[in-house]
């Protein structure tokens, strides 16, 4: 819980300027990186660093859900339901410190983050006119 504040009051402090699909790629890779991480430290059976990394992961998931515009687009609501999904198996991995539900989490997210990044780049392609 320290780290946390420590690290709100690091960005509260900051002026970090990017754009919403820019945001969005980075919590995405910082999702999977937690994920990544949270996967060895239940295999190395490292409690504490995996529930640090897995409750980081949840708290980036929940950042997701809650931006996320379930009315903005036809997929809103099947996206949040993963979302929520997600939130589950992760509070149920941490939980049971079972290395394969974080896989499978991650099997979910990363073909995401790819998606992300692809659409991040059209925008940012669209938006100047030039490919990024």
């Amino acid at each position: 819980m320290a780290r946390t504040a420590a690290v709100r009051t690091a960005y509260s402090n900051d002026t970090i300027v990017t754009t919403p699909e820019r945001l969005i790629t980075m919590l995405y890779d910082r999702l999977v990186r937690d994920l990544v991480s949270g996967e060895a430290a239940i295999e190395r059976q490292d409690r504490e660093v995996a529930n640090e990394v897995l409750v980081h992961a949840q708290e980036i998931v929940f950042e997701l859900l809650s931006a996320l515009d379930v009315d903005g687009w036809e997929g809103g609501e099947a996206l949040a339901s993963l979302y929520t999904w997600l939130l589950k198996q992760l509070v149920e991995a941490n939980i049971q410190q079972d290395a394969g539900k974080v896989t499978h989490c991650r099997s979910l997210v990363e073909p995401l983050a790819a998606a992300w990044h692809v659409a991040a780049n059209e925008v940012s392609s669209s938006a100047f006119g030039t490919a990024v």
